[in-house]
């Protein structure tokens, strides 16, 4: 009987390959399909969060110290350390202070906390309101020195991108008030060496900003500067990031680390009007500052009277600073040569300041140089 069952069996299953297998075929097919389908559903929920869906957010716990019409100054590490603080004075240039303390293993605030630094703080700047469309530099240069006196009067300054500028205006107006200076992807002399922003300030007259701001209700509106950027590189913000999101669309690091490049790069904030205007003439086109001939909260300010220990960092690909405008600082400043560091780190502008390399290879010598010159 069971001999019998078993040949029945081998029959029917015979006879059946021809008719399973179209089937099974049109079932792996559906499998197939759904699962593209899935893939491509995944892929437009993320992409639509990358460019709309997220807020910028600090990677490291912080508590907001000071509250002022123009920053929060957010506090990092040991809050009753007696050391001088290290002030990191965060990029305004459309884009939130998050840079400074981007993500989890590439952090500036992490660097400098696990490399001897007990009391870290970042300025945060807002976002310019329709009631700060008149505020000119003198505004933020008074609020950053608010904060420097609430820090207890001398700080460890540390510059990223314009907020070197500002520091240094800072070092210059007030000498005892900055123990050592930083100043990283910092654009010092603005008409040293070359570059699209460069060409660009150059070349277009001061109109075409004067309508941006206009068409912007006295601001400079972030999204206006984020197009932009983006025209720089079209081809990388228009197709291939979007190439890469669905090439790693199942790679839950891949997607942690696009999304939060997304926080910081998609949500730009506004600037004053007026504080814009006076950066691009002032400070770019007549190259005010790298000539003694700006005025910072009523004194005319020469990078001369700069004494502290000055550390020079510039990315060797930095198309936004190139780093002779960093360096020119070296034969601007009064500091003796022999208290002068510089680095030129591989990569881009904004790799200075969350590259995992740059914050591997760079910043921890930086932040023991920072120690060591402030304790010399």
């Amino acid at each position: 009987m069971a001999e019998k069952t078993t040949k029945a069996a081998g029959k029917i299953a015979e006879h059946s390959v021809p008719l399973f297998w179209p089937l099974a075929a049109a079932y792996a097919m559906e499998e197939a399909e759904l699962s593209l389908f899935k893939k491509n559903l995944k892929f437009f929920a993320e992409a639509g969060k990358l460019d709309h869906g997220l807020e910028p957010r600090f990677a490291t716990p912080n508590t907001v110290l000071l509250e002022l019409h123009t920053l929060r100054l957010r506090a990092f590490g040991d809050a009753k350390s007696s050391a001088v603080p290290t002030l990191v004075n965060a990029p305004f240039a459309g884009h939130t202070a998050t840079i400074a303390d981007y993500h989890k293993g590439q952090s500036l605030v992490e660097t400098l906390l696990a490399n001897g630094h007990r009391r870290v703080l970042v300025t945060d700047w807002k976002s310019a309101s329709a009631q700060m469309k008149d505020y000119d530099i003198d505004n933020y240069l008074a609020e950053l020195n608010v904060c420097v006196d609430d820090l207890g009067g001398r700080v460890n300054l540390v510059g990223l991108c314009q907020g070197g500028w500002m520091s240094a205006m800072i070092a210059a107006r007030y000498p005892a008030k900055v123990s050592t200076l930083v100043l990283a992807g910092s654009p010092i002399d603005t008409q040293a060496g070359d570059g699209p922003l460069k060409q660009m300030v150059n070349e277009l007259p001061a109109g075409y900003y004067e309508e941006l701001v206009a068409s912007g209700g006295g601001l400079m509106r972030g999204r206006f500067m984020l197009e932009g950027w983006k025209a720089m590189h079209p081809e990388e913000q228009y197709v291939d990031k979007y190439l890469r999101l669905y090439e790693h669309i199942d790679d839950p690091d891949y997607l942690s680390k696009t999304e939060t490049f997304a926080r910081w790069y998609e949500n730009p904030i506004d600037l004053p009007g007026r504080w814009y205007l006076q950066a691009v003439t002032e400070l770019f086109k007549e190259n005010r500052l790298a000539k003694g001939a700006f005025v910072g909260l009523g004194r005319r300010l020469s990078l001369g009277d700069i004494r502290c220990p000055v550390y020079l960092l510039a990315g060797e690909a930095d198309d936004i600073t190139p780093k002779a405008q960093v360096f020119a600082a070296e034969s601007l400043v009064g500091t003796p040569k022999a208290k002068i560091a510089k680095a030129v780190a591989p990569g881009g502008h904004v790799g200075l300041f969350m590259g995992a390399k740059t914050l591997r290879e760079y910043w921890p010598e930086i932040a023991r140089w920072i120690l060591r010159e402030a304790g010399a």
